[in-house]
């Protein structure tokens, strides 16, 4: 049986893994030469942690409030483009306390899928990407962030995860190579890092190994469709036909939704980061400073990426070196020492996550064309649920009982 996986990212490569593991014949195809997405740049979270979705009433209202700052964690570019609009009033809706509390389950459950199978992943001869379950420590700065820290991890413990708040005295202690300024952190112990230019690099070459077929540089333009199936897929140098498909283009997976009749109201949030190889910075933990909406990482022994920011824009727009600039002094609020200098504009990253209306994934196979699953829509946490979504793709394409309930992640939620 022949499966067309459209998109390189985390997601078709851990669909890839899983297919092949099952038996299939896999392509997978992408307008890219699937050496720089965002499945690259990221911190490399794996984090049952992150169970609050996107869409938060406090969100929206300090987004607003961040408009007007370049600089600012979370902006949104006013724009007329209708996709943007749309996604914007459905992220507005979605933004309720009753949709954070409903999300929390399904967000839990499939993070702790996704860490489960990365650890499998790591006994794996042939795949090596840095695997580190040593916890996050989520730094605070306010009283407010003090008191949401602590229903956090209030929250956290109803859902069954570790978490604990943490002293200034023990933070230092837990980070000791440079002065921290923070009033604490909530450690979450049951977090996990990995390298993910390390991770990409080795399933490419692992999944060559065992007879994956990659066409890169290509764009699917269209889909060949006869009744309720599709016969295959058009790309910008031809077509290729197959039994079954599956969309995880990221945040073009929006484009390609439409050619099949189904509404995915999905924005590109671009996201950027910098990394350093034997800087003088040094953290021990995975890292997000909360107030500033930042990420630290440790990577492979050597290395240390910052990144962060959520830039709701069009696809097209001139990458905006403010940004970093916002990303670096806020590392600098904590950690006074640092000193980071901001590095040339070809040494920044930035590439855009696939932000669905209400920061959940959408993944299933469509009602109208039952050959197609839709795996895409995972914001920020595209390399923490990579995983266990590629295991989900596999089970809908074999037609047998998912590993845990999608519901919640229908792909039609929003037609």
């Amino acid at each position: 049986m022949e499966v067309i996986i459209i998109g390189g990212g985390i997601i078709g490569l851990s669909s890839a893994f899983y297919l092949q593991q099952a038996g299939y014949a896999v392509t997978v195809i992408d307008r890219t030469d699937m050496q720089q997405g965002c499945s690259y740049g990221n911190a490399g979270y794996v984090c049952p942690s992150h169970f609050v979705p996107l869409a938060t009433p406090g969100i929206v209202r300090q987004g607003l409030k961040w408009m007007l700052d370049p600089k600012s964690p979370f902006y949104i570019r006013p724009s007329l483009n209708s996709s943007i609009i749309n996604w914007g009033w459905q992220f507005m809706k979605s933004a309720t306390k009753l949709h954070v509390e409903r999300s929390a389950v399904p967000l839990r459950d499939i993070a702790l899928l996704s860490k489960q199978l990365y650890e499998e992943w790591a006994r794996v001869p042939g795949l090596d990407f840095s695997y580190d379950p040593q916890g996050m420590l989520e730094l605070f700065n306010t009283e407010e962030n003090a008191h949401h820290a602590e229903q956090t991890v209030k929250d956290a413990h109803a859902l069954g995860l570790k978490a604990r708040l943490i002293d200034p005295q023990t933070l230092q202690q837990m980070e000791p190579d440079t002065a921290i300024k923070a009033l604490g952190a909530i450690y979450f112990p049951g977090d996990a890092q990995l390298y993910p230019n390390q991770l990409m690099q080795s399933l490419l070459h692992y999944l060559r190994q065992r007879g994956v077929r990659f066409e890169s540089n290509q764009e699917v333009t269209g889909f060949i469709t006869e009744g309720n199936r599709v016969k295959g897929i058009k790309t910008n140098t031809g077509f290729h036909t197959a039994d079954h498909v599956v969309v995880a283009a990221g945040v073009w997976s929006r484009e390609l939704a439409r050619h099949l009749q189904l509404n995915i109201p999905m924005v590109g949030g671009r996201g950027y980061s910098v990394t350093f190889e034997d800087a003088p910075y040094k953290v021990r933990h995975s890292v997000i400073l909360s107030e500033a909406r930042v990420a630290i990482s440790p990577m492979n022994g050597n290395k240390i990426r910052f990144g962060g920011t959520m830039e709701i824009t069009g696809l097209n727009t001139p990458p905006r070196m403010q940004r970093v600039e916002g990303i670096l002094a806020s590392v600098k609020r904590y950690f006074p020492a640092y000193d980071i200098p901001l590095p040339a504009p070809e040494k920044v990253w930035y590439g855009y996550r696939p932000c669905s209306a209400d920061g959940l994934p959408h993944i299933g196979t469509l009602q109208r064309y039952p050959n197609v699953t839709v795996a895409t829509g995972h914001s920020m946490l595209g390399i923490s649920l990579g995983a266990a979504t590629g295991k989900l793709v596999s089970e809908l394409v074999a037609g047998v009982s998912t590993s845990m309930d999608i519901t919640p992640f229908k792909v039609d939620r929003f037609s």
